[in-house]
């Protein structure tokens, strides 16, 4: 038994409210179970430099967790000076991502800066970001396109991330804290709808695992991010 009672294939509950933020071309706040993550989509019309001239845009992430997001304050990174290096592997993570289902052409030159802001922590942060800067990324072309900004729809497809981990020796979808502190092994998944596979990070942490073990969190994997997509799905319709 999972500490939260859930069963090995059952994810937790899925929330997500568009429309969040006043301001931003597109919003959401996306729930993880305890997780939750603010995200906005904000368009400008610049790109960077080495794009100039070439009639293409570009979609970029940014990344941060709030001082009380966990159990205890951290310290914004602003005050230290610097991210540290979790937070841009994560943030390029979320970019990559993103990119992965946007057609730069299509997308003109415009650029997209998504900022996915963790307010709470209960694991699963950077899945539940993913997941919830496709939609915030989906309603700000929405904009465009209503505009006349542009004149194709430069999005190609759904994108959405989850956990897996091995947990006690068997294999589970959509690890809490409390599991993937103690978990033999975790994997972060970011597919596409489809079947497409965009990134995998899997690592053995308590334990080593087999090809069979990696296919099982694989197979969790498509469950979950199936039931993601219908949740993406229903707040953008």
């Amino acid at each position: 038994m999972r500490p939260s009672g859930r069963s090995p294939d059952e994810m937790r509950a899925i929330s997500i409210e568009t429309h969040f933020t006043k301001h931003a071309e597109g919003s959401c706040l996306i729930g993880f179970g305890d997780t939750r993550v603010l995200v906005t989509a904000s368009v400008e019309d610049r790109i960077p430099p080495w794009l100039r001239g070439k009639g293409e845009g570009w979609v970029t992430a940014e990344y941060s967790m709030l001082p009380r997001a966990t159990h205890t304050r951290s310290q914004r990174e602003a005050a230290k000076g610097k991210q540290s290096g979790r937070t841009q592997e994560i943030q390029r993570l979320i970019g990559r991502s993103l990119r992965s289902v946007v057609d730069m052409k299509k997308l003109g030159e415009n650029q997209i800066t998504v900022d996915c802001d963790v307010l709470q922590a209960d694991g699963g942060t950077r899945t539940a970001a993913i997941s919830g800067a496709w939609v915030a990324l989906r309603l700000a072309v929405n904009g465009l396109l209503a505009s006349g900004a542009i004149k194709e729809d430069p999005i190609t497809g759904r994108v959405a991330a989850v956990s897996c981990g091995i947990f006690k020796g068997t294999p589970v979808l959509d690890l809490d804290y409390i599991e993937d502190s103690d978990a033999d092994a975790d994997a972060n998944f970011v597919l596409i709808e489809g079947g497409q596979i965009a990134e995998v990070q899997a690592t053995a942490e308590g334990a080593t695992y087999d090809e069979e073990g990696l296919l099982r969190l694989l197979r969790l994997a498509r469950m979950g991010t199936d039931r993601i997509f219908a949740a993406q799905a229903e707040a953008v319709k």
